[in-house]
């Protein structure tokens, strides 16, 4: 399975999820980054020192980071959902056995729309 590492806003019942599903995730919190003023680039950097994949739901500033070429071990933006299990399981789709070092994969509740970031990936929902 993956190694993970998201960032404050993903949801805690979420990360039990998808570590029940079979993946390795760091949260900030666990790795002594929460509250510490840790920007998203640090986040980025940090996570591809440790050949993780972030996932979070600031859709916009990590798309940013993506689009601006820094080297990164992959980025799973996703929709907010309450429904956490289901998120879980919409990420653990897209994970799938693959490669994602560099690449975007958005992760959405309803049908998803391909970036136009170069290496994105679009993830169709499976409600």
């Amino acid at each position: 399975m993956a190694l993970l590492y998201t960032n404050e806003n993903f949801p805690q019942p979420a990360v039990v999820e998808l570590r029940r599903l079979g993946h390795d995730v760091l949260t900030t919190h666990g790795a002594g980054n929460s509250n510490a003023s840790i920007s998203d680039l640090e986040v980025v950097q940090f996570a591809h020192a440790q050949n993780r994949v972030v996932v979070t739901l600031n859709r916009r500033d990590f798309i940013k980071i993506h689009r601006s070429g820094l080297p990164h071990s992959g980025i799973v933006v996703c929709t907010v959902d309450a429904d956490y299990i289901a998120l879980a399981a919409r990420v653990d789709g897209a994970l799938a056995d693959r490669d994602l070092s560099g690449e975007l994969v958005r992760v959405s509740r309803g049908s998803s729309r391909p970036s136009s970031a170069p290496n994105a990936v679009g993830v169709v929902s499976s409600d």
